[in-house]
């Protein structure tokens, strides 16, 4: 059987791996950007480490990363000396956070951003470079914003993407007044126009003070929908990636029940967007907690979401992550259970499905780690466990119906919910073996996660 191969080991909390950046992998990896060139995958990401005082001391200028798989991943430099003459004047920032890189034409264009943490003095400039490993000549402000503007838009966490008739488009933006997009000009890389550009989504003040920030845009042909990818919550504990869509690159973006970005006024705030992601634990090892600040990469029409997120017995590590996404009929994303091994794709046989599984209900209104639910599949198509209605099918060769029981937003009572899905392989990054995922979305839009924990070897 065509099993995924055994990926490279990542080493997880272990001192002495912070001395030495070039050994780094995934670790140390904070609001990852993701490009592609050639036969090569380029990471780009916040400069940012796990802090002691005897650890070596902090470097700036955009944190660079190589794979040729997505999954065994190397250490190439910095994309500057330092934060940039401007951005440094400006915002007094020590690192620059949540860099973006495009390729237009033969130049390839660098967005970055800096800033105090938890003001509006913030910077986003550009630069340029004839490859994705530099060197890049700095080509300075894009936009900057100020504390005690009049508007409340801040100058941080620039993605940069061309629409589908081939404008150039940067979405920004972070807590405060929320998310925009503005065109910029194909020659130059900056605003065509002044302003702020147009406001794509946004969180009620008060509620956990507004967080909504690393929005990443993404336009998929075959649905012809543009996705809005957003983090919410504390980057530090509860953060997690929500989903709208729109026809339009400029909106209105909507959820799963047609609830606008941008409303602060009439739904529940925590259950505005698709809630892909968030902190989890499979059977009784360590979690991962906070997902979040992802980007998104299509390879020849497969589509990964690459996030950081931390380890949750030390959560000043943090650590790169890539899953594969599907998509179901209706058009929605999903991300794999498991971080992306390598596996290839293969058709799943009927006689494996059924064994021990563990589940997981990304819940919107849920602000701590998540812990799996075990809950078999049974040959017959029914669940164990004692809740009635509990059951599965094939729907076809690659959609499963699930009926699953499970406790509602923290409380004993158990709801049934309907779940339509798929099962791919996966590596088990826990239990260090290949396994089944399942991921899916409710009727009303939640997120379910499955996986296989009884071993695959007897098929």
């Amino acid at each position: 059987m065509n099993h995924p191969r055994k990926p490279p080991e990542q080493r997880l909390f272990d001192p002495k791996t912070f001395e030495d950046e070039t050994t780094w992998k995934t670790l140390n990896t904070h609001d990852p950007g993701i490009f592609k060139d050639g036969e090569n995958y380029y990471s780009f990401s916040t400069d940012a480490m796990y802090r002691e005082e005897e650890r070596p001391p902090f470097r700036a200028g955009v944190q660079v990363r190589r794979s040729k798989d997505l999954v065994d991943w190397e250490w190439i430099g910095h994309a500057f000396d330092g934060v940039p003459e401007q951005a440094k004047e400006w915002t007094g920032a020590e690192g620059l956070w949540a860099p973006d890189v495009i390729k237009v034409n033969d130049t390839y264009l660098l967005y970055y951003c800096a800033s105090r943490f938890g003001t509006r003095q913030s910077f986003i400039g550009a630069a340029s470079a004839r490859s994705p490993e530099g060197p890049w000549t700095d080509l300075g402000e894009i936009m900057k914003t100020a504390e005690g503007d009049d508007l409340e838009v801040n100058a941080i966490d620039p993605n940069v993407l061309f629409d589908k008739e081939g404008r150039l488009w940067m979405v920004y933006g972070s807590f405060f007044g929320g998310i925009y997009i503005l065109e910029l000009d194909r020659q130059t890389g900056k605003p065509l126009a002044g302003g702020t550009g147009t406001l794509l989504a946004r969180r009620d003040r008060n509620v956990r003070d507004g967080a909504i920030e690393g929005p990443y845009l993404v336009y998929h042909p075959q649905h012809d929908y543009y996705y809005l990818f957003v983090s919410y919550d504390s980057l530090f504990s509860n953060y997690n990636v929500r989903v709208a869509r729109s026809r339009s690159i400029t909106g209105p973006y909507t959820d799963y029940l047609g609830q606008p970005m941008t409303d602060t006024q009439h739904a529940e705030p925590s259950r505005i967007g698709v809630k892909l992601l968030g902190g989890y634990r499979f059977g009784t090892g360590a979690g991962w907690l906070a997902p979040g600040h992802n980007s998104v990469l299509e390879d020849n029409g497969v589509y990964y979401m690459v996030h950081h997120a931390r380890e949750e017995r030390n959560k000043s590590c943090f650590h790169l992550h890539v899953r594969e996404m599907s998509w179901t009929k209706e058009g929605w994303p999903l991300v794999s259970p498991e971080r992306y091994a390598g596996e290839p794709p293969r058709i799943i046989s009927p006689s494996e499905i059924p064994g021990n599984w563990e589940w997981i209900i990304h819940d919107p209104d849920t602000d701590s780690i998540v812990e799996a639910i075990p809950n078999s599949l049974l040959a017959d198509g029914s669940l164990s466990g004692p809740a009635e209605g509990q059951s599965w099918r094939i729907a076809n060769q690659e959609i499963i119906e699930l009926r699953l029981s499970y406790p509602w937003h923290g409380g004993e009572t158990r709801k049934l919910m309907s779940c339509r899905g798929s099962i791919q392989p996966a590596w088990d990054w826990e239990l260090e073996r290949a396994t089944l995922v399942y991921s899916g979305l409710t009727e009303n839009g939640i997120a379910v996660w499955g996986k296989k924990i009884s071993s695959l070897e007897a098929y």
